[in-house]
């Protein structure tokens, strides 16, 4: 009879099973194997017991092989003993199984430890023999294995953190040490103080293997300060750990930053007596291992006068101060005006420091015109300057300097530099006071406006490290960084200025700042000059006075060298711009700022142009946009009739599209692109949208309902586009059946008396009127002429035109002529209409939606020629009257 017919008795001897798969196995008669296998646990005695003769027998599991004969093993019995519960032993045999399954555990490899631990019920045994169970593993070695059994027998707590997580550090497997200790917030704070620990005396690396022998074969080169620490600070950041767990990583990294505070402030010179003092203090605080640490450090840069001066601002106890110091204090004690001669010395360094301020960059406007931005009131006259089309700003930030890992910083000033203004926005007190309900958009709206503005040209010099910051810094304004338009780095001027090096003098010091530079000498200060301070220096002579950079950007009120030093550093922006611009021959630039702005918004048109597939290559350009989207013809449409949803990429096209009468919502910056398909399935909407937005909307509305525009194209030739593409008949009676700014299709008429008793009212109750949107020349709205439904007006007034637009017209009970607000909710602008419109004109037409005024005027007529490709006109007179 051969082996396989022999595994059909009962009581199979383990031994002989094995032999039996391992010859199927040896094969590769894989396709018996699981009959096999099934049959010979079933005809074993004691299955449980035989499958463990079989495992401790079983020799390829020991190459951590998943595919070896012993993994087998485990799976199929893990799946035959579902089947087969009453196989199962009973408590009294499993623990004499236990003995023989714990010397099993201390050998096989990790990834069966899990299997082993289930089918024997290993976590029912008693806990002091699982802790023996884990010891075993460790004492050989087996630091991997004892944690992964630790965590599957949830034994941490019974544990030493040290003893089992050090050696796991030292193998690089930092990943299971946090798993191990993620359930247990005890245990975090305890390993936390086990590194901290490591961090500080030295010899306590030493001692841990001195106390244990089996740390010796590790990598011991692991317990370093610089490894560690940035560990400890990763930990502490994940389990959200309080600095007091582990003081020795502290006291390090404050004394580097001390370190580095005394070299800024003695040996560079970059730093104030009083900014680099306010650090000092800082950092070391009440630390009294600091405070020795910092007067032995400050000996070595300055005279014992000074570092006595210390000693006693900081109160260290004599008994730890160095005996040179301690000795120098007693006798300036004897010594009553020794304090006097300290008052002196500093009086005499600001005089130095004065002298010093000539040989740097001045701001040329002043201080008067700097202007400091701490309400959001005080947006609305900011806004009014800064958001003006075609206007050239200075962008900069600064935010409170950081000398510790566990303390992050946020942009505190916003700078915006103007030719004769520099406004800076206090951002915690703006975003707070944007915080209160009703004004939650007010800052954001102001900042994502000025930023996406593409018809205002910002400066800066390393714009996307501040940008990124300011995102960070501020939820609110965490999309500003991608919405940016009309943005000039000088950092890429500079590099170009780098390659093509000129000698400039400054002719009021006759030095070759190019050459200085070079040489690391400066006339104003020792240290080479970097960064915006160098190109200022190479292009307007003097360096940048940087002694204020590393202030206190967050105490308020600023103090005016802060003020100063944040305008000059928007200003100098200006003063770049338009030296680059005057001398580019003498600079050797390639190309002025202003055409270097050009050439980048063109070359980013051509970086989002749709890539043209070789299947297309043949098509005529007008037909390949609509092939690609797979849009077909459709038949004639009103612009009441036709809805669209707008990507917040087009805000304008839905600007120009609403002109027309079409109903268009536009999402706002903040929201995103997906939003847009909800919309428009809710909504029944068409939506326009660009880029890459358009593959992911099309696929989630119906076939013929999403539209890709060139993102290029201005936003009138975008419009024209969509009308002809739905074929959306368009008449003079839809132009401005709208209201441009909210999408209203409601306005109410008021007379030229009425209008003026609205703006008296206005001026008696002392209002301030603020528009969602930045202000704006007014958009005029065509006159109803003699329509039945106006008081008959005067047809010699100029600009009278004798057709209805096709809008809904509100009651004049719609509005509240005592508080100005209409039943919507919405009030009325009357602050929008500029002084002496009243003499000119006879009818306002105010939308009930969101209280906007129009009237009147030239704009009607520019429309219609805009629009005239499109325009569907009936009464060939009529429109030649208009």
């Amino acid at each position: 009879m051969n082996d396989k017919c022999a595994s059909t008795f009962t009581g199979l001897e383990p031994l002989h099973l094995l032999r039996i798969l391992q010859a199927c196995w040896t094969k590769r008669e894989i396709h018996e194997l699981p009959e096999e296998a099934r049959r010979g646990f079933a005809s074993l005695a004691d299955p449980l017991e035989g499958l463990l003769i079989m495992l401790e027998n079983c020799n390829d599991w020991k190459k951590g092989k998943k595919q070896s004969l012993a993994h087998y093993l485990i799976d199929q019995f893990n799946s035959w003993i579902k089947d087969n519960a009453s196989a199962q032993q009973p408590c009294q045999k499993q623990n004499l199984l236990q003995a023989k399954v714990f010397a099993l555990l201390t050998v096989v490899p990790t990834n069966v430890l899990d299997p082993l631990v289930s089918l024997f019920e290993v976590d029912k045994a008693d806990t002091s023999s699982l802790l023996s169970l884990i010891e075993d593993l460790c004492i050989k070695n087996k630091y991997k294995e004892a944690v992964v059994l630790s965590i599957k027998l949830n034994l941490q707590s019974h544990l030493n953190i040290e003893e089992m997580c050090i050696p796991l550090l030292l193998q690089d497997d930092m990943s299971l040490v946090e798993v191990y200790v993620d359930d247990y917030p005890e245990l975090q704070g305890r390993l936390l103080q086990a590194l901290d620990s490591l961090c500080y005396p030295i010899d306590n690396t030493r001692s841990i293997q001195r106390h244990d022998g089996k740390l010796s074969r590790l990598r011991c080169d692991k317990l370093n300060y610089k490894v560690l620490s940035k560990l400890v600070f990763r930990l502490m950041e994940r389990y959200g750990l309080g600095t007091e767990l582990c003081p020795n990583v502290v006291n390090q990294h404050c004394l580097a930053s001390i370190k580095y505070l005394l070299h800024k402030h003695f040996v560079e010179k970059t730093i104030t007596e009083e900014n680099w003092a306010e650090h000092i203090e800082g950092l070391v605080g009440q630390n009294t291992w600091l405070q020795i640490q910092f007067i032995g450090l400050l000996g070595k840069y300055t005279d014992l006068d000074t570092v006595a001066h210390w000693a006693l601002r900081l109160n260290v106890p004599q008994e730890k101060l160095p005996q040179p110091v301690a000795k120098w204090l007693k006798q300036l004690e004897k010594d009553k005006g020794y304090r006097t001669g300290l008052e002196k010395s500093f009086k005499v360094q600001s005089l130095e420091e004065k002298e010093k301020k000539r040989n740097f960059y001045q701001l040329p406007i002043p201080t008067e015109s700097i202007h400091i931005v701490e309400h959001l009131e005080q947006l609305t006259s900011c806004a009014s300057r800064v958001l003006q089309a075609g206007g050239v700003v200075g962008i900069d930030m600064e935010w409170r300097p950081t000398f510790t890992a566990w303390t992050k910083a946020r942009v505190s000033i916003l700078q915006i530099a103007l030719k004769d203004h520099v406004y800076l926005l206090d951002l915690p007190q703006l975003v707070k006071e944007s915080e209160s309900p009703g004004r939650e958009l007010e800052f954001a709206q102001f900042i994502q406006s000025l930023f996406s503005n593409r018809t205002i040209t910002k400066l800066g010099y390393a714009l996307a490290g501040d940008l990124r910051s300011l995102c960070t810094s501020y939820p609110v304004l965490k999309d500003v960084a991608q919405i940016t338009a009309g943005m000039l780095d000088l950092l890429n001027m500079q590099k170009e200025l780098l390659r093509a090096p000129v000698h400039r003098q400054d002719y009021r010091e006759a030095v070759d700042v190019l050459a200085s530079v070079e040489n690391g000498l400066d006339s104003g200060c020792r240290q080479r000059e970097k960064g915006l301070s160098l190109l200022v220096q190479y292009v307007l002579g003097k360096p940048l006075d940087k002694t204020e950079q590393l202030s206190n950007w967050e105490r308020r009120p600023l103090r005016l060298k802060q003020i100063i030093y944040a305008a000059a550093d928007a200003y100098c922006l200006l003063d770049l711009y338009d030296a680059l611009h005057q001398e580019m021959e003498h600079f050797r630039l390639s190309h002025s700022p202003e055409n270097r702005l050009k050439s980048k918004v063109e070359k980013k048109r051509k970086e989002n142009k749709p890539k043209q597939s070789r299947s297309c290559a043949n098509i005529p350009s007008q037909d390949r946009q609509s092939a690609l989207e797979q849009i077909p013809p459709s038949s004639p449409v009103s612009p009441t009739d036709f809805r669209v949803i707008c990507d917040n990429m087009l805000q304008g096209l839905g600007r120009y599209l609403r002109c027309v009468g079409v109903d268009v919502k536009i999402l706002a910056n903040e929201d995103d692109h997906r939003m847009a398909a909800e919309i428009a399935r809710e909504e029944d909407r068409v939506i326009l949208t660009c880029g890459l937005p358009f593959q992911t909307l099309r696929s989630q509305v119906q076939e013929g309902r999403c539209l890709s525009v060139n993102c290029s194209d201005k936003a009138k030739n975008q419009a024209i586009h969509v009308l002809k593409h739905f074929n959306v008949q368009v008449t003079p009676r839809d132009i401005f059946s709208r209201c441009q700014l909210c999408n209203g299709s409601e306005y109410l008429k008021l007379s030229v008396e009425e209008m003026a008793q609205a703006v008296q009212l206005n001026a008696a109750a002392g209002k301030t009127e603020t528009s969602d949107t930045p202000s704006t020349e007014s958009v005029k709205f065509p006159s109803q002429g003699k329509h039945k439904a106006l008081p008959q007006i005067d047809p010699g007034w100029p600009g009278i035109c004798s057709y209805s637009p096709n809008c809904h017209w509100a009651e004049r009970s719609g509005l509240n002529m005592k508080t100005l607000k209409f039943t919507s909710g919405a009030t009325l602008q009357v602050s929008t209409i500029p002084p002496g419109i009243l003499d000119k004109v006879t009818r306002f037409y105010c939308c009930t939606t969101c209280g906007k005024v129009f009237w009147e005027g030239s704009h009607f007529r520019r429309v219609l020629s805009q629009f005239q490709e499109v325009l569907r006109i009936t009464n060939d007179s009529s429109y030649l009257q208009m």
